[in-house]
């Protein structure tokens, strides 16, 4: 039996694949467009023509094909197969001809990176803390960095006591049958959203009209509810951790989006030393990365995955 689906069945894990699946419906222009948009503005670049990108647990396929939109020649993995099955749907219908590679795999599996290589960009968004083995996996991502290229990742914010709380939550949803499952959605929901009604009133009182909102990097409000609530194994780090293990890499931080303290995570673009004569002095020639991921101020808060 795959080792996931063991996994899924014991209760250890959440059925990412099969979520991601049931999001791939949505995905139309509009949220291909809003995940480039998302990647511009994290790299500092209008595109990615000839360079290489690497998307590690690729999810839905939805930042892959972002990324092929912009130019990149992509490769992608998943440690599930409906993840796997997922991207595949999404290249079929946006992509078919793409110079797009996907394929199962795990970012914990040394022998299948060997066989990969290193890319330009390595992408990974909302993953490695879902793994198990969170540090590991973030060297084991490094690793995947071609000298003078860029790591693109997303971890959860610990919030400490909450997030224990969340460990808890997340643990009990996979271990349950659909009633109990629901209503661990709709007390999430309820908490999450707690704020909501007082900031409807506020508009209420203001007069202010109702804007129309677009969901941040092309996601889906319910899917990421579903991924939250159920999206174990689940890991959380500070910014001052992963900065740190960066550093012990000798990776310099380009781009920092913090979740503001809260629920969420926290987004980094980190670059490897080299791709150049001289390492403290960005290359010349036409395949160095310089022109991506510049420094630039950063905003005080974040989002929610």
């Amino acid at each position: 039996m795959d080792d996931n689906l063991l996994q899924i069945r014991r209760g250890d894990r959440f059925a990412f694949g099969r979520n991601w699946n049931a999001f791939v419906d949505l995905v139309d222009e509009g949220r291909i467009e809003s995940a480039a948009d998302s990647l511009r503005m994290a790299l500092g670049a209008e595109d990615l023509a000839g360079r290489t990108f690497l998307d590690v647990g690729c999810g839905s396929g939805l930042f892959s094909l972002a990324a092929h939109r912009m130019g990149a020649r992509v490769h992608s993995f998943d440690f599930d197969p409906e993840a796997v099955e997922s991207a595949l749907r999404l290249r079929r219908v946006f992509a078919p001809d793409a110079t797009w590679t996907i394929e199962q795999g795990s970012i914990l599996d040394g022998d299948y990176l060997a066989r990969l290589g290193t890319f330009d960009l390595v992408y990974a968004w909302g993953v490695l803390h879902h793994t198990g083995a969170m540090w590991r996996a973030f060297d084991a991502a490094v690793e995947l960095v071609a000298p003078g290229g860029l790591l693109f990742v997303a971890l959860y914010n610990d919030q400490g006591r909450q997030s224990r709380i969340w460990t808890a939550v997340k643990r009990r949803y996979n271990r349950s049958g659909p009633a109990v499952r629901g209503a661990l959605i709709a007390g999430s929901s309820a908490y999450i959203y707690r704020a909501w009604p007082l900031l409807e009133i506020g508009r209420l009182l203001t007069g202010r009209p109702r804007t129309a909102v677009t969901r941040a990097r092309g996601m889906s409000r319910w899917h990421d509810m579903i991924d939250w609530v159920g999206g174990h194994p689940f890991e959380v780090s500070k910014p001052e951790q992963v900065i740190a293990r960066a550093h012990a890499h000798d990776l310099g931080l380009l781009h920092l989006k913090t979740c503001g303290g809260g629920l969420g995570c926290n987004e980094y673009v980190l670059r490897r030393p080299g791709g150049s004569a001289d390492p403290d002095k960005p290359a010349e020639s036409v395949d160095d990365l310089s022109h991506l991921g510049a420094a630039r101020a950063q905003p005080a808060q974040g989002h929610s995955r």
